[in-house]
């Protein structure tokens, strides 16, 4: 085709708060990460530093104490969870048991069944998941009462046979924000993701109504490399080296060095 010139839109804002100075109180997110592996920890803290309160969390997990989500989490910001993993957080669990807080969990990867396919424009689908359990048979403590009694729980899903086989109806995700973290990504929103960050950054990224990625590295990308394409992102941050290389651990296991004559094994 001639005479048509394509149009390439700079997604790249100057910083965390730029990129978060329209969301209000009561919104919802999804947010990438597996564990503290990549984390949006640049976003996540200028979330925290705006203020809003009462926001639902899609995330594999919220974060641990003092750490990621958790850091909303301990603030009280955070009015709804869904995720499908609760962890070492303490103060999440004792949200939940005390009441201060909603969480819906649900299979790990029916979660990220769910978020692709609300990024997707795919409404619900089928999924042998759950079937035979509370995930479909309901009954899952979504709130607690201040006694630890359960005020809300889930409710039964549907259930259809397809060969021979029961399955439990699942539905989509959609948030309005998305908050992603990836090694490296260009202008236009394209990201790369390294490794374990690969778990739930892109799809958390699909689900969002307005999808912002903190990177590492801003450079040029080869079309082949890309792990997400730029259609999913609206804004881009591009991180200091010193942000980029803060980076935490979940749980660091070290051992002693062996004794001359020992066995390491």
């Amino acid at each position: 085709m001639t005479g048509r010139s394509v149009v390439r839109r700079d997604k790249v804002v100057a910083d965390a708060a730029e990129a978060l100075a329209d969301v209000r109180d009561g919104a919802s997110f999804a947010v990438g990460g597996f564990g503290l592996s990549g984390i949006p920890n640049v976003l996540i803290q200028a979330l925290y530093d705006t203020g809003v309160r009462g926001i639902g969390v899609v995330s594999n997990n919220c974060g641990v104490d003092g750490g990621g989500l958790g850091v909303l989490l301990a603030a009280g910001r955070i009015g709804r969870v869904t995720a499908s993993y609760i962890g070492d957080n303490k103060e999440f669990a004792r949200q939940y048991l005390s009441g201060e807080l909603e969480v819906e969990l649900t299979p790990q990867g029916s979660l990220a069944e769910r978020l692709r396919a609300g990024g997707c424009g795919i409404p619900a689908f089928y999924t042998p998941a759950g079937v035979g359990t509370p995930v479909a048979e309901g009954g899952l403590p979504l709130r607690h009462g201040p006694d630890g009694s359960v005020t809300l729980a889930s409710p039964p899903k549907e259930v259809r046979e397809f060969g021979g086989r029961d399955h439990v109806l699942e539905y989509g995700i959609t948030t309005d924000f998305a908050l992603v973290r990836a090694a490296r990504g260009d202008r236009y929103g394209n990201l790369v993701f390294n490794k374990a960050a690969a778990n739930f950054n892109p799809l958390a990224a699909m689900a969002g109504r307005i999808t912002i990625a903190e990177v590492e590295e801003l450079t040029e990308l080869d079309p082949d490399e890309v792990h997400l394409p730029g259609v999913f992102v609206q804004r881009v941050v591009r991180l200091t080296p010193e942000q980029a290389t803060d980076k935490s651990v979940e749980r660091r296991t070290t051992s002693a060095p062996a004794s001359p004559g020992e066995d390491a094994s």
